[in-house]
């Protein structure tokens, strides 16, 4: 088996990771990736500037997985200050996305484990996520990590 590695997220990773975003009926209603056989242009502006302020924020870590030399994940990380629970920091978790050939493999709960890892660096006392309602088999292996619906989420677009 080809070893999975973790790191921090490069302009040139930007393509794969959109790329694995649209790749679920979810992502295929609410991204703009173009498709690279057909000669598409680069990417569309908003990725990149949104790419740009992920990585020039220090409390944002947007990360992928590769195995060799193929990006088959990601994930963003986001380090959350807070006044309540005593000032305590929290990890939160967006964006996931792990290649369908991937899955199963034991590479998502691998990026999960080095997520958590980086969150315990920070000194977050806790980490959180959000997974759409329709992502059933999502949530079971969230909750198969130790991840509790504890609270109800609520979202209102602009």
């Amino acid at each position: 088996m080809v070893p999975t590695t973790f790191r921090r997220a490069r302009r040139s990773d930007l393509t794969d990771i959109c790329q694995l975003l649209a790749d679920d009926p979810l992502g295929q209603g609410r991204e703009a990736v173009p498709d690279p056989l057909d000669g598409s242009p680069e990417l569309d502006e908003r990725y990149v500037a949104a790419f740009r302020a992920i990585d020039a924020d220090p409390n944002q870590l947007l990360v992928v997985a590769e195995s060799g030399g193929e990006t088959i994940g990601c994930l963003q990380l986001t380090f959350i200050p807070g006044l309540s629970r005593s000032g305590m920091w929290r990890g939160q978790i967006e964006s996931v996305r792990v290649a369908a050939e991937h899955r199963g493999t034991g590479n998502g709960r691998a990026l999960f484990e080095w997520a958590i890892q980086q969150c315990r660096e920070r000194g977050c006392g806790l980490v959180q996520l959000t997974t759409d309602k329709s992502r059933t088999g999502a949530a079971h292996f969230y909750a198969s990590l130790g991840f509790e619906a504890t609270h109800e989420g609520l979202k209102l677009p602009l």
